[in-house]
């Protein structure tokens, strides 16, 4: 079951590394699933490799900056959404001038 906060400072929480060129603030979690709310920030230059696949659902909001999907060819920016079934392809992706969003993973059978 996901943790349960009422309101707080976002900013009070410490970024930390999550993967390479990326670092995290992870809002609420379920320790026991794949069901996390986090902020998540690439730095400029940032490039992944091969099409990305989970078996979770995710949404993504870009807060700040700019993420290009390089098997569509689409650079997508701050107020742009993404909603993924688990096993959807997606990615890779680059970002030049560096981008934060907010992603929401949901463990199937999780209710949201």
């Amino acid at each position: 079951m996901r943790e349960e906060h009422e309101f707080f400072p976002v900013a009070a929480i410490d970024w930390r590394p999550a993967d390479p060129g990326v670092t995290e603030r992870v809002l609420s979690r379920d320790p026991d699933t794949s069901t996390l709310t986090r902020i998540a920030r690439w730095e400029p230059g940032l490039e992944t490799r091969g099409v990305i696949r989970h078996d979770y659902h995710e949404e993504v909001y870009l807060l700040e900056g700019e993420l290009t999907d390089l098997t569509l060819g689409r650079t997508f920016r701050a107020g742009d959404f993404a909603s993924r079934r688990p096993g959807m392809p997606h990615g890779p992706y680059r970002t030049d001038e560096g981008c934060t969003m907010l992603e929401i993973r949901t463990a199937p059978g999780e209710s949201r």
